[in-house]
């Protein structure tokens, strides 16, 4: 099973200071950067755009940058995000009419490529052609379009059932994750875990980091043992 990462969601950081809270939550241990850039289209609110990510690329040297494509058209951007130095361009199968071509059009600018699925999507939309093809699958556990929602604990098994198909595939899952919601997510197999309130408000960032990373290790280590039971 892939490693535990965890990826911050910079829409609970102050905009105001983007380029020091990537910074920090980097110094608190977090590998990726959750950035959320929604159009007003796909979802009922606006955030940033490429040009706000240029300058967090260039700010931070070296960051990855895990871009959330909350857009209506995912195949119009790949190259802004690219060009502004996205590290991982994430797509979601409801606004895809060629998922196969998105996932191309992004390995050929050097990113990685993510599918997504909203809450009211099976995990079966996701077909097995699409997940070879991608780097990573994202479970949403909350509405896509605005950070600080309450965990939707129904989307958990879509986890399980990914990860019984897909076992060497990053899953990541994204919405009201943190320290009282992260065992759930943990146990049914997901090893890429996006926070936001939970991280960038608590008082020492770095011990939430620290925990749901080590409960994703834990969780692994138990499924291993059992595998060999």
């Amino acid at each position: 099973m892939p490693r535990a990462i965890i990826s911050p969601s910079v829409l609970a950081s102050d905009f105001g200071q983007l380029t020091a809270e990537c910074k920090r939550m980097i110094k608190g241990g977090a590998e990726w950067l959750h950035m959320d850039v929604m159009d007003g289209h796909f979802v009922p609110n606006i955030t940033m755009g490429a040009p706000i990510l240029a300058c967090v690329s260039k700010g931070v040297p070296g960051i990855f940058m895990d871009c959330h494509m909350m857009v209506a058209q995912p195949e119009k951007w790949v190259d802004d995000i690219a060009d502004a130095g996205g590290s991982l361009y994430c797509f979601h199968l409801e606004a895809a009419s060629d998922p196969l071509a998105i996932i191309d059009h992004i390995h050929q600018r050097n990113m990685k490529a993510g599918v997504a699925i909203s809450p009211d999507t099976p995990s079966s939309a996701i077909t097995d052609e699409i997940a070879h093809a991608a780097d990573m699958l994202l479970v949403m556990t909350v509405y896509p379009g605005r950070g600080g929602q309450k965990f939707l604990e129904r989307c958990v098994p879509k986890v399980a059932e990914l990860r019984a198909r897909f076992p060497d595939k990053d899953i990541e899952v994204d919405g009201g994750v943190g320290p009282k919601t992260i065992d759930v997510c943990a146990d049914a197999g997901s090893n890429v875990i996006v926070a936001g309130t939970a991280i960038f408000n608590a008082p020492e960032p770095e011990k939430v980091i620290s925990l749901l990373k080590s409960t994703i290790d834990t969780a692994q280590a138990k499924a291993k043992a059992a595998a060999k039971a």
